[in-house]
């Protein structure tokens, strides 16, 4: 006899100021997982909220819905709300919210958690803008500014808004695999996967008129990850210097190229893993890693563990009557 799944429950916690764009987020992007979330939205004291927007949102739930969720999602609030101390009632709702629940933020919602206390001694992001502000305020707190998203566990945090999305579709990746995530990307008309961190984002010197991009190689190098590409190879396809392509390169993605080119191979190898039944060294030379112990040592730093534990971690939550611990 199959075992119904239950939907995971997802609480957004919406606070005064809150962004209206990001709280919509994860009832989108989740609301399109095919049921595999229930999404609710409350307040820390059950009562409207303003925007940013010039306009109030009146949440179906008070901050009591919190201790029924297995993930928060606290979205993003306008800058001038942020502070070292949490509102009182902020507080009294967080302090409902399970020690198993999983946590995630959007973008200057990392300023809520780490507030009261709870990004303590973890890896997290914000927004690039409000970095040096939330290091003065949360010293405690290892805080990555280049990244879109980080995932540190049971907190995840994100940066500025449409990595609200990055950070949905990789719940949704992590919990039920990419398959269905790709599909929820396609409904939503988004990217699946974003290249690059926030570096990419940062205001940058215009180019200069007429300089080429590296667009058009990052699209060629993709078609020949199993080959042995090395930044000479790279700059060579798009025609530049060894040093006016690394600099273009990284002021466009955010990364080096070998750096991208890494991140670029791990990605493909988890599809392989997920979607296939070949063997490790077999996808290793696929993806462009020169022995299956290569693979292993970069997604073992991509990811934190090995490619059978992955792919043995993928396959158990497709199988139907598989629920959350």
């Amino acid at each position: 006899m199959q075992l119904s799944r239950r939907p995971e429950r997802v609480v957004v916690l919406a606070l005064d100021g809150v962004y209206a764009f990001e709280l919509g987020i994860p009832s989108r992007i989740l609301g399109a997982a095919d049921g595999r979330y229930e999404v609710l939205t409350c307040t820390a004291d059950g009562r409207p909220v303003r925007t940013d927007a010039g306009f109030t949102v009146t949440a179906d739930h008070g901050p009591e819905v919190l201790a029924t969720a297995d993930t928060v999602v606290v979205a993003a609030v306008a800058p001038s709300r942020v502070t070292a101390e949490p509102p009182a009632e902020v507080r009294a709702a967080l302090a409902l919210v399970r020690p198993t629940a999983r946590l995630v933020s959007i973008c200057t919602g990392a300023f809520v958690l780490a507030a009261a206390g709870l990004l303590d001694g973890h890896r997290a992001t914000t927004h690039w803008q409000l970095a040096d502000a939330f290091r003065r305020m949360f010293p405690r707190v290892r805080l990555d500014p280049d990244v879109l998203f980080v995932d540190d566990g049971r907190v995840l945090t994100s940066a500025g808004a449409a990595s609200g999305i990055d950070v949905c579709l990789h719940l949704v990746r992590e919990d039920h695999g990419s398959d269905l995530a790709n599909a929820v990307a396609r409904r939503c008309v988004v990217p699946p996967f974003r290249e690059g961190g926030q570096a990419q984002y940062i205001e940058q010197p215009v180019p200069q008129a007429g300089s080429a991009g590296t667009g058009a190689t990052r699209a060629w190098a993709l078609e020949h990850l199993d080959e042995p590409l090395t930044l000479t190879d790279l700059a060579a396809h798009a025609g530049m210097s060894l040093r006016t392509f690394a600099r273009r390169f990284h002021d466009e993605v955010g990364l080096s190229p070998g750096r991208w080119l890494i991140q670029q191979r791990v990605a493909r190898a988890r599809h392989l893993l997920e979607a296939s039944d070949l063997p490790v060294d077999r996808i290793a030379g696929m993806v462009g890693f020169a022995t299956g112990a290569s693979l292993r040592q970069h997604l073992h730093a991509a990811i934190g563990v090995s490619p059978g534990a992955y792919r043995r971690t993928f396959r158990a939550t497709a199988v139907p009557e598989a629920t959350r611990g």
